[in-house]
């Protein structure tokens, strides 16, 4: 598989042209390029038993990350600790939420349009069941769109990896989740028209902080319940080393209050990539999803 996937790397480089030559200077270093992970513990909004602590002392921390890992051990039914990221097994600098914007480290209160679509949604599930068809499953189900991989990208408990690949006229954003690839623009081009599962993407440079604007997402993302109107703004800036800062601020009138900021380092590894086959669809699995639910509506019968 890791063949594979290094060959589909380069071809993707290849087809993006050369590699970018990376401006640097006091104030400017606009080089990206590498495998970077942001596994971590920290939830995107703050616990609210912890409304009034925006960090916790080591001690807190400690006995905080204990709880947690107990709780995701005895719960978790995606995967066994043996498959988490080593980062997902401890707090962020201490800290209780990605959400630095508003200051409790919350998502915003949903708007009554936003509210109506939530008891619209939950109303269809209900009348339709959640296994007539592959439509009424979760995009992640159905190797669509996975909130780890985005945009905006959030940990999980695993796969917490993203190469990024510089040429003059892209960017790549190459996620370990779902092997999902955003080719960003830096040409200054309008967005275009078309809804999309990942949005529509077009990149610039702000000295040393790349910005990735997005528009264009489909009504299905709903990230946080967020609806096709969602504009979503990422900062990637190169901190040192072995540190991007990735900041996210996300805005839909139309379901939130008012928009919210999130941001987190990604740590730059040594390690590689490997495939995380995926493929949409995911047939088998959505095959034996669908026929559990056709036994389930049939429990006498024998067969």
């Amino acid at each position: 598989m890791r063949g594979s996937h290094l060959r589909w790397l380069s071809a993707l480089a290849i087809a993006m042209g050369p590699l970018a030559t990376h401006a640097q200077g006091p104030d400017t270093i606009r080089d990206l390029d590498g495998i970077w992970n942001y596994a971590t513990m920290t939830p995107l909004e703050r616990p609210r038993d912890l409304a009034a602590k925006a960090t916790l002392t080591p001690a807190e921390a400690a006995d905080y990350e204990q709880q947690t890992l107990a709780r995701q051990t005895a719960t978790n039914n995606t995967a066994g600790p043996d498959w988490w990221d080593p980062g997902t097994r401890m707090l962020t600098n201490g800290r209780t939420s990605l959400i630095v914007d508003p200051a409790d480290g919350r998502v915003p209160a949903f708007t009554p349009e936003a509210q109506q679509r939530a008891t619209a949604r939950a109303q269809a599930r209900r009348a339709g069941g959640s296994a007539d068809g592959p439509e009424d499953r979760a995009l992640n189900e159905r190797c669509l769109n996975w909130s780890v991989a985005g945009p905006p990208m959030l940990p999980g408990v695993y796969n917490n990896n993203v190469q990024i690949i510089q040429t003059p006229d892209y960017v790549a954003i190459v996620n370990e989740m779902i092997h999902d690839a955003r080719i960003v623009p830096m040409d200054g081009r309008a967005h275009g028209t078309v809804p999309r599962w990942m949005g529509d993407s077009r990149g610039r440079w702000e000295g040393a902080t790349l910005v990735v604007d997005t528009v264009n997402f489909t009504d299905k993302t709903a990230f946080r319940g967020s609806g096709e109107h969602l504009h979503l703004v990422e900062r990637f800036t190169r901190v040192d080393a072995d540190t991007i800062e990735y900041r996210f601020t996300a805005d839909d009138p139309s379901t939130w209050t008012r928009p919210f900021t999130g941001v987190f380092p990604m740590k730059k590894t040594a390690g590689l990539i490997y495939e995380y086959a995926c493929h949409e669809g995911n047939e088998r699995s959505m095959v034996g999803m669908l026929r559990g639910a056709r036994a389930q509506e049939k429990p006498n019968d024998p067969y």
